[in-house]
């Protein structure tokens, strides 16, 4: 025989869903902003010793030509 009651338990579980529903759009939301705000913000441009270094990073210049831009950049620096 059926309680009066069985119909809380199905009736709570919506509950839940809904919160979760509604808390898992908002999260969305925000990432969704964040993440578009982040694209819109300007980048400094690199310095010549970090495009130096990512070249050498990349093996586009070997050891010896690096070290010799990299010391003729810290001499240009100095003056």
């Amino acid at each position: 025989m059926p309680h009066m009651y069985d119909h809380d338990w199905w009736f709570f579980g919506m509950h839940v869903f809904w919160w979760c529903f509604w808390l898992i759009l908002v999260v969305l939301l925000v990432w969704l902003v964040v993440s578009t705000s982040r694209k819109g913000e300007a980048r400094r441009p690199e310095t010549p010793l970090e495009i130096l270094q990512r070249r050498y990073a990349a093996g586009d210049i070997t050891t010896d030509e690096y070290e010799e831009r990299k010391a003729r950049l810290g001499r240009d620096t100095q003056r």
